[in-house]
């Protein structure tokens, strides 16, 4: 792990704190979930259920899960032996890749990646290979999936909805992806955090719902985004009994169990009607568009976001016009807390090479969050309305 160095998140969060600046980078609400999900945990805290859960989670959330894979997806799956509760979706990923990859195993991942993947395939002593999703569709390219796959490739990572870009595999993507996989025997993980916060008429579908599909894929969620409690780090994995229990076993020496309060609190929150859940999704829509319009109006090239919590904007014409056109998406994220009050993470850091000429803007982009409230996401914007002025100050 020596090549690994402190998360690009605490960096940008330390360099907020220190600065006063609203914090436009990372992907944590600042209000809190339905009244539902939070009074539930509120009373199993109360009536004392405050010890250790099965090492698969609670039976109710285990069944609420089940049912929640069946009423949105119609997927039949056994509470008992297709799921398992997880320390988050990350614990979720890491468990599940230690308990499937052996040493110098390939796995393929969509670049930009989220930085966990890279960090639990190398503990695992495999490689992480990436196939780029071009800017600024983000779209999938059979073709390039097909190069990247060596007789090393053991199985491959599918993040949709798409962190950090907003892309939504779409059914002709997800299809042509199965074919890939079933053509070359290979399993998947796919990290569906973002399952509920879709937009524009846009539909998630689980790729283990494809034909031929269900056998071959690990499907990781959580409650932390659609819920708004990040901070309680429930997740959970579905999927065929003998990956399940396969899990469990490096599972079980992590966390082992976690956040047993929290647990009856998600299980309420995956009970709420469908309205009541798509209705959130309709709220972050409204905030990504108050941020996508917003950075367009003060000059950013805003890419198109299809869902999850995150606007990717292209920089570049705004160094320009400041007279710092040398400055890559990581100088101007590090200075922007103190420029104008405002914290942002730059995308660069989620690809291998940053530097390929085929996809010569990647650093000059940079992940804003619209999963803060309306007012704090206006305030930033009339912070950011200064900055060509700040940084132009800044060169004196």
């Amino acid at each position: 792990m020596r090549r690994f160095e402190n998360t690009i998140f605490d960096e940008m969060t330390e360099l907020a704190t220190r600065h006063g600046a609203i914090s436009l980078g990372q992907g944590f609400p600042d209000d809190s979930g339905p009244a539902e999900v939070l009074d539930a945990a509120v009373a199993a805290i109360g009536r004392g259920d405050n010890q250790y859960a099965p090492g698969r989670g609670l039976p109710s959330l285990r069944e609420a899960i089940a049912e929640h894979q069946r009423s949105w997806y119609g997927l039949d799956l056994d509470p008992d032996t297709e799921v398992m509760v997880s320390a988050g979706a990350t614990e979720a990923m890491t468990a599940a890749i230690l308990a499937l990859v052996e040493p110098g195993d390939e796995v393929i991942a969509f670049e930009p990646t989220y930085d966990c993947y890279d960090g639990a395939v190398t503990m695992a002593n495999g490689v992480l290979r990436p196939v780029r999703l071009s800017a600024p569709e983000y779209r999938f390219d059979a073709a390039r999936l097909r190069a990247a796959i060596t007789e090393r490739t053991r199985f491959l990572i599918l993040n949709s909805p798409h962190n950090p870009t907003g892309h939504v595999f779409d059914d002709q993507e997800l299809a042509e992806l199965a074919d890939v996989v079933i053509e070359h025997d290979l399993f998947v993980l796919t990290d569906e955090v973002y399952e509920h916060l879709v937009f524009d008429g846009h539909t998630h579908t689980p790729l283990s719902t494809l034909p031929g599909m269900a056998d071959r894929t690990l499907t990781i969620s959580s409650a932390g985004k659609t819920f708004s409690v990040t901070g309680w780090k429930i997740g959970w994995l579905t999927g065929p009994a003998d990956v399940i229990t396969a899990v469990g076993r490096t599972k079980q020496n992590m966390t082992f169990t976690n956040g047993t309060p929290f647990q009856h609190g998600v299980a309420a929150g995956l009970a709420l009607p469908h309205e009541r859940i798509e209705a959130i999704g309709h709220t972050f829509q409204e905030r990504r568009d108050l941020l996508a319009d917003g950075l367009t109006s003060l000059g950013f090239d805003v890419h198109p976001a299809q869902g999850t919590y995150f606007v990717t904007a292209d920089i570049g014409g705004v160094l320009d016009d400041a007279g710092r056109s040398e400055w890559d998406g990581m100088e101007f994220c590090r200075r922007l807390p103190e420029l104008v009050g405002v914290g942002a993470i730059p995308a660069q850091v989620f690809y291998a090479d940053p530097d390929d000429p085929a996809d010569p803007r990647v650093r000059h982009l940079v992940r804003f969050t619209c999963s803060k409230s309306a007012r704090t996401i206006t305030t930033g914007l009339e912070r950011l309305a200064g900055l060509r002025d700040a940084i132009r100050r800044s060169t004196t």
